[in-house]
């Protein structure tokens, strides 16, 4: 798994426990579905992300092997 990849499966995760939270527990929790959306569109510009460093550091392979 890349870190592409990864970055994606774990922006998903945080939006769907974040309203499912803000859904049953309290409306405050959407606030962090906010906060991770406009986390990816700041890196849109930017180009950078904080998630995506801390997957570099832990190990994940930027792009995929090309075997032929």
């Amino acid at each position: 798994m890349t870190v592409d990849d990864m970055l994606r499966a774990i922006a998903g995760a945080f939006v769907i426990a974040s309203v499912a939270l803000g859904y049953f527990v309290h409306p405050a929790f959407f606030l962090f579905t906010a906060f991770v959306g406009l986390n990816l569109f700041q890196s849109g510009f930017s180009k950078w992300c904080p998630m995506i460093w801390l997957l570099k550091r832990l190990g994940f392979r930027e792009t995929r092997e090309v075997r032929a």
